[in-house]
């Protein structure tokens, strides 16, 4: 199940979350995964604090995930993609693609091509 949201409803959705995963792509093709605070300022995801490796991976792989983890298990996960860049300290992450995720299966077939469970897509 997908229900496009506005951007602004992004930031309200962040609001329920206390800290994200982000994960970026490693020379090998492996996730590398650290815990994060993003801010939504302006359309974009800032991250303050920038490590070593986090930021040999976004100067070759700029594209990113984002997961915030629901805090009960019966709700969703937060799943945002973008393109990161790196000024100094921060990374600054463009949203491309928002969803509300979660295992449960939807009580409605899904679309082709379609999350077969019950997601909440966030328009961007």
């Amino acid at each position: 199940m997908s229900i496009p949201v506005e951007l602004p409803e992004l930031a309200q959705a962040l609001e329920r979350y206390r800290f994200a995963y982000l994960l970026t792509g490693t020379d090998h093709g492996a996730p590398h995964a650290i815990a994060v605070s993003p801010v939504l300022q302006g359309g974009v995801l800032t991250i303050q604090g920038v490590g070593r490796r986090t930021g040999k991976n976004l100067a070759s792989r700029p594209e990113v995930g984002l997961v915030w983890p629901p805090a009960d298990a019966a709700d969703y996960s937060l799943i945002v993609d973008g393109t990161a860049s790196v000024a100094g300290e921060q990374i600054r992450i463009a949203p491309t693609r928002a969803v509300l995720h979660r295992s449960a299966p939807s009580p409605e077939p899904a679309a082709p091509g379609a999350c077969g469970s019950d997601c909440k897509e966030i328009k961007l």
